[in-house]
């Protein structure tokens, strides 16, 4: 029976192979290094795929309960962007150039609220850029607000979905109910005094209630803040007879911040 091989011999065994000029080590079975180098070829391939194809659902995970898991662990805007733009179970993300997050100063008073980004929106990355866009600053401007503006006339704007829906679609109940923890992560970071809501997409996510010609210009509660709804004004830009009520609806926004 062979003795077993003590340390100090088998070092002085491996200095000795040193000295005389050893420099790698022979495994007892042969390697294929054409084939292992393929093999890393192929790894690096799959890996630029998927860094191009953008965040990847897990298997079996529950849409909602990840983004309440995302947005919860948000402590400031900037990380609530991040944990959207990472967030992979929304196919929206698939066709949309760029996340539409929000515009605006984030300590106003006034939250507005819209529905989903268009196609000016989407090119931007901004919210309300295109005509809709054009005609809610001027309406915000007959009472004195903006979004431009760092005072208590500031005006900070999002979606209920920060991406561009295919052919500008409402989007659906699982992309809102999906979004929706979000939204409210959102809103308790902004902290406003009072939220307005845009369009019946708006309604249905923050009120769980549609009919916004009904729901208009009559104050109630979302996420626990007073809250306005209000016709989009892309609505209005179809309907110009409704800027009468719309224009109704302004004042008694400036009246409940004068309040």
């Amino acid at each position: 029976m062979e003795s077993e091989l003590d340390w100090h011999t088998a070092r002085a065994l491996l200095e000795w192979q040193v000295d005389l000029g050893v420099t790698e080590t022979i495994s007892d079975s042969p390697i294929n290094r054409y084939e292992a180098a393929a093999e890393m070829v192929a790894a690096a391939a799959t890996a630029a795929t998927v860094a191009l194809a953008g965040p990847q659902p897990m298997a079996g995970a529950d849409p909602v309960a990840a983004a309440t898991m995302a947005a919860a662990g948000a402590a400031d805007l900037d990380a609530l962007r991040q944990a959207m733009e990472h967030y992979g179970h929304c196919d929206l993300q698939k066709g949309a150039r760029n996340l539409v997050f929000s515009d605006g100063h984030p300590v106003a008073r006034i939250m507005l609220i819209g529905e989903a980004p268009g196609r000016e929106e989407d090119l931007k990355g901004r919210p309300f850029v295109g005509k809709a866009g054009q005609l809610l600053d001027r309406m915000l401007d007959a009472i004195g607000l903006a979004r431009d503006r760092e005072d208590d006339r500031a005006v900070y704007i999002t979606n209920v979905v920060p991406w561009r829906p295919p052919q500008n679609r409402d989007p659906s109940q699982a992309e809102i109910d999906m979004m929706l923890p979000f939204l409210a992560r959102h809103v308790a970071l902004v902290k406003p005094d009072v939220l307005v809501l845009m369009g019946n997409i708006s309604c249905q996510a923050c009120l769980g209630k549609r009919g916004i010609t009904r729901l208009r210009g009559q104050w109630t509660e979302a996420f626990g803040l007073p809250t306005l709804p209000m016709v989009h004004p892309a609505y209005l830009l179809r309907q110009p007879i409704a800027k009468r009520e719309a224009w109704a609806d302004l004042l008694n926004l400036q009246a409940k911040l004068k309040g």
